[in-house]
C-alpha cells in the first residue's frame, strides 16, 4: 500500500472519530448551513471563484450566520452587519484571534506575520503600537510630500503609457510604502523589490486557497519528514519559505545596510532600529521591526492597488460621475496643486471613495478569525477553535443597507433630503482588534491620486477595430485581496490640463 493511501485511511479513521466525539459532546446545535458529507463536509460544495458571492447565496437560504466544515475545520461565515459587528467587534476579545493554519503558518514559518500572528502572543500589542506610532494621523501627515512626489511621478507614467495603468498604481504603491517602509527609492516598473512583494502576493494567494492542504484538517501529517514517499506538500512548503522569507529579510538587510553605512533615507525602520533612548535593539527587537516592516508593504500596497483599479473601472462605466468629480475639482481645486487637506472641502470626491470602497471591496471576506472558546450567538453554538469570517462583500451589497447596490452611486453618501447611507469604511478595514492599522495613510494616498487623476485625464471607453465603444466586463481575481481583472480603456489627457508643469 502506497504512503498516500496509508496516509489517507489514518486520516479517515481520525476524522470519523473526531467526528463522533464533536457530535457527542456539543453543547448545543450549530448555525444552519448546506448539508455536509460525512467525511469531507462541505469541501465539494465550494466554489473555485468568488466564495463570498457563494456564501451570500447560502445566506438567503439559511440566515446571515451560517455554517460549514472542510473536513475537520469548522467555519461560520457572517453575510450582515449586525452580526459582524455583535461577535468581531462586541466580542472582540473572543474573535480576535487567527486560524491555526498549519501549512502556511507552521511549515511555511508565516505564524510571527503581523496579520498572521495570535492575539494571544506577547508579540500582538507590540506590534499593534509599533505600526499605531508609524501610521497615526499625526504620523501620515509627515508622508504627505513623499505621497505628493508619487503621484507627480504616476501622472508623468499615465500620459507616456496610458494602456499600463495597473502597472504604474503598483509602481505607485510600492514607491510610497518602500520608501516610508525602508527608505528605498523605487526607480522603474521592474524595480526588484516591488517584483519581489508582487510575486509574494501571488505565492500567498496560491498557499492559502482553502481545502488546498490535507495537513491543514489533518495536523499530526506535519511531522512527515520532507523526504518521505508522498511528502511533496513538506518539500513545497520548504521551497514556499525560502520565497517568502525574501520579502521580510532583503529590503530589511538593505535598510540595516544603509543605517550603518550613515547614508539612508528616514523611515519606519531607522526609526525603531535607531531609537530616541540611544539603546541598540537587540535580536528580538530587530525581529519585531523586521515583521512590522515587511506588514506595512502586505497591508497596503496591493489593497491600494486594488482600489485604483476599481476607481478606473467606475469611471469608465459612469462617466457621468467623473464629470461631475471633475466640476467640483475646477471649482474649488482650480489650478493649485491639490493637498491632503482638501478633503474636506471635495465632498463629491469624498463620496466616490466610499463608495468605491462598498462597490468593490478590496478585501471581499477580509482576514479571517478564529474564536478562542466556546459562544452562543442567536442560539446557536459556535465551538472553540472556528474560523470566523465577515463577508464583507456581502455587507456592501446589502439591499436593506444599499439599495441598488451593484450600481456605482456615489450620492448615497451624502446628506440630502434622505440620511446618508452607512460609511463603508466601518467595516472594509476589518473589525476589532485586527482593524487595519494603516486606514489614514491609504485614504490620503487614494484621495491625492485620485484627485490629480481627474485633474490631469479623462478616463474613456476603449473602442474597438470598428470605431466602437467597449463596455468592459467587470471580473475579479479570487484572492484575499481581490482585484478587477485587466479590462481595457482610453485615458487621455484633458483639455486644460499643462503636462509641462512643474508640478508634472
Amino acid at each position: 500500500m502506497s504512503f498516500n493511501a496509508i496516509q489517507t485511511a489514518y486520516a479517515v479513521i481520525a476524522l470519523v472519530l473526531g467526528v463522533l466525539l464533536y457530535s457527542s459532546f456539543t453543547v448545543g446545535p450549530v448555525p444552519p448551513g448546506p448539508p455536509p458529507k460525512i467525511i469531507s463536509g462541505n469541501a465539494h460544495q465550494l466554489p473555485k471563484s468568488e466564495y463570498w458571492k457563494t456564501y451570500r447565496q447560502w445566506s438567503l437560504n439559511y440566515g446571515p450566520v451560517i455554517f460549514f466544515r472542510i473536513f475537520s475545520r469548522k467555519y461560520v461565515i457572517l453575510n450582515d452587519i449586525k452580526s459582524a459587528m455583535d461577535l468581531l467587534e462586541s466580542r472582540s476579545a473572543q474573535y480576535s484571534d487567527r486560524p491555526q493554519v498549519w501549512m502556511y503558518k507552521e511549515l511555511v514559518g508565516r505564524k510571527l506575520a503581523v496579520f498572521n500572528i495570535s492575539s494571544q502572543h506577547p508579540r500582538f500589542k507590540i506590534y499593534r503600537k509599533l505600526l499605531h506610532s508609524g501610521l497615526n494621523p499625526r504620523a501620515v501627515q509627515t508622508y504627505h510630500n513623499l505621497i505628493q512626489e508619487e503621484a507627480r511621478k504616476l501622472l508623468r507614467a499615465l500620459a507616456k503609457a496610458p494602456e499600463d495603468f495597473i502597472v504604474h498604481f503598483r509602481q505607485n504603491a510600492g514607491a510610497v510604502i518602500l520608501n516610508l517602509a525602508y527608505g528605498w527609492s523605487v526607480t522603474g516598473t521592474r524595480d526588484r523589490f516591488v517584483v519581489l512583494m508582487e510575486e509574494a502576493f501571488l505565492l500567498h494567494s496560491q498557499i492559502t486557497k482553502p481545502g488546498k492542504w490535507l495537513v491543514d484538517s489533518f495536523p499530526i501529517l506535519r511531522f512527515v519528514p520532507p523526504w518521505f514517499p508522498g511528502a511533496g506538500f513538506r518539500r513545497k512548503a520548504e521551497e514556499f519559505k525560502r520565497e517568502l522569507s525574501l520579502v521580510d529579510t532583503a529590503p530589511f538587510v538593505w535598510a540595516k545596510e544603509q543605517i550603518e553605512s550613515g547614508n539612508f533615507t528616514p523611515s519606519f525602520t531607522s526609526h525603531h532600529l535607531l531609537p530616541e533612548d540611544g539603546h541598540t535593539p537587540d535580536d528580538e527587537e530587530q525581529d519585531i521591526i523586521k515583521w512590522c516592516s515587511g506588514g506595512l508593504y502586505a497591508g497596503g500596497a496591493d489593497t491600494i492597488v486594488a482600489s485604483m483599479t476599481a476607481f478606473i473601472a467606475a469611471m469608465v462605466l459612469y462617466p457621468d460621475v467623473q464629470r461631475r468629480a471633475q466640476l467640483e475639482i475646477e471649482s474649488i481645486i482650480g489650478n493649485e496643486q491639490a493637498k491632503a487637506e482638501d478633503i474636506s472641502r471635495l465632498p463629491f470626491i469624498l463620496a466616490i471613495m466610499k463608495e468605491t470602497f462598498r462597490w468593490a471591496p478590496p478585501a471581499p471576506l477580509g482576514l479571517p478569525h478564529r474564536v478562542i472558546e466556546d459562544d452562543v450567538y442567536m442560539g446557536y453554538h459556535i465551538p472553540k477553535g472556528t474560523t470566523v469570517m465577515a463577508n464583507i462583500w456581502a455587507i456592501a451589497h446589502d439591499t436593506t443597507l444599499y439599495p441598488d447596490p451593484d450600481a456605482f452611486k456615489p450620492d448615497r453618501f451624502l446628506s440630502s433630503d434622505k440620511e446618508p447611507q452607512l460609511d463603508p469604511r466601518r467595516f472594509v478595514f476589518g473589525f476589532g482588534r485586527r482593524v487595519c492599522p494603516g486606514s489614514d495613510f491609504a485614504e490620503t494616498s487614494l484621495f491625492l491620486n485620485i484627485v490629480n487623476i481627474l485633474k490631469t485625464f479623462d478616463i474613456q471607453k476603449a473602442v474597438d477595430s470598428n470605431g466602437q465603444e467597449i463596455t468592459p466586463e467587470i471580473e475579479f481575481t479570487t484572492t484575499v485581496t481581490s482585484h478587477i481583472k485587466p479590462f481595457p480603456c482610453h485615458i487621455v489627457p484633458r483639455s486644460s490640463a499643462d503636462l509641462s508643469s512643474d508640478w508634472i
